[in-house]
């Protein structure tokens, strides 16, 4: 008898991709598979395509639809309830209210010829559940993953290996709690999610870097951004590698960012108390940055965290980077999948 196998889609806005793990929870393959998702051809258009992406994955792999025991659906959010797109920032207007769970559930099921169930859940949500395996190994401690990229990425993951979804799926969108801004020493500034009180992805992500640079260069009147044609987001997109080259202006706003992560995983740690925290995003990815730089960023980040952690959690607690890039979503819905399926 063939083995039963989970598949994870990565319904991305601007890319899907295709995972698998067998039903022990080890990965079929470290490749993705990788293809645009063309949202502009509408949700149908879409959903068909993730189909037809199965169907390669398994054919790449040696491995057929009757293997397929459930599949995992990373999306991002906000949801209008389970499985129900709200309005998107990146995906078009005909993806709001499209109820994707039984739009993909009645595709899989006439291309494999039998229901298959579906878990859906938020993107980062998902990814957090294939970082949590890889860093906790055999043990079950429950892990806390903070991705900072263009927003900042939050997910907690409980003993059971599955994310913190909360009542209205709006569980741990921590990256719009305020941040202390008294210890960061800056301003207010607006976030895309209309909060005006300081969200802690402003100070954490590329998000904020435009409003962090502005206010930098004010102390650096002849820096040579302060000059550039650039605009705001192409000047904070250089940041990454001016700081890698060591411009003092750079390395300090990253080393500003640091500090507010620290806090923010202290400020987490109180509520969470998890054993594990898993830092991700472009920051931590081995061939965007140089070790000197992530070990500077998390020497920093774990620094000032452990300053305002309880004494019994200095110790206990685990500050790793990420590990799995961009396997870690379509891994992650998969995983979610057989967990659902084994509970």
């Amino acid at each position: 008898m063939k083995k039963m196998i989970c598949i994870g889609t990565d319904g991305g806005a601007t890319t899907s991709k295709v995972g698998g793990v067998w039903n022990d929870g080890s990965a079929i393959s470290t490749k993705l598979l990788q293809a645009p998702t063309n949202s502009t051809h509408g949700p149908e258009s879409v959903v068909r395509s993730w189909v037809d992406a199965i169907s390669s994955y398994l054919a790449q792999n040696d491995l057929t639809w009757e293997q397929v025991g459930g599949v995992g659906l990373a999306i991002p959010g906000p949801f209008q309830r389970y499985g129900v797109f709200d309005h998107s920032a990146n995906l078009p207007d005909s993806f709001t209210g499209f109820d994707v769970h039984t739009a993909y559930s009645n595709a899989l099921s006439e291309r494999a010829g039998r229901a298959i169930p579906l878990t859906v859940g938020n993107d980062g949500n998902m990814g957090g559940v294939a970082e949590a395996q890889h860093a906790r190994g055999n043990s079950n401690g429950t892990v806390l993953m903070l991705a900072p990229g263009s927003g900042l990425g939050c997910a907690y993951i409980d003993q059971s290996g599955l994310a913190l979804d909360g009542d209205t799926l709006a569980g741990m969108e921590a990256g719009h709690m305020a941040a202390p801004l008294h210890l960061l020493g800056t301003k207010a500034y607006p976030c895309g999610c209309g909060r005006t009180w300081g969200c802690v992805e402003v100070y954490t992500s590329l998000s904020g870097l435009p409003y962090l640079l502005a206010e930098k260069l004010e102390r650096y009147p002849d820096h040579p951004l302060a000059k550039s044609p650039l605009g705001p987001k192409e000047r904070a997109f250089a940041l990454r590698g001016l700081a890698q080259q060591g411009d003092q202006l750079a390395t300090e706003l990253f080393d500003l960012q640091a500090k507010a992560m620290g806090l923010h995983v202290a400020n987490l740690a109180m509520a969470l108390d998890p054993k594990f925290v898993v830092i991700g995003g472009g920051l931590m990815d081995p061939e965007a940055t140089t070790t000197a730089f992530r070990e500077r960023y998390l020497g920093i980040l774990g620094s000032t965290a452990r300053e305002y952690l309880w004494p019994c959690q200095r110790d206990a607690i685990s500050i790793v980077p990420a590990a799995l890039g961009d396997l870690s979503q379509a891994i992650g819905a998969a995983l979610a999948a057989l967990y659902k399926n084994k509970a």
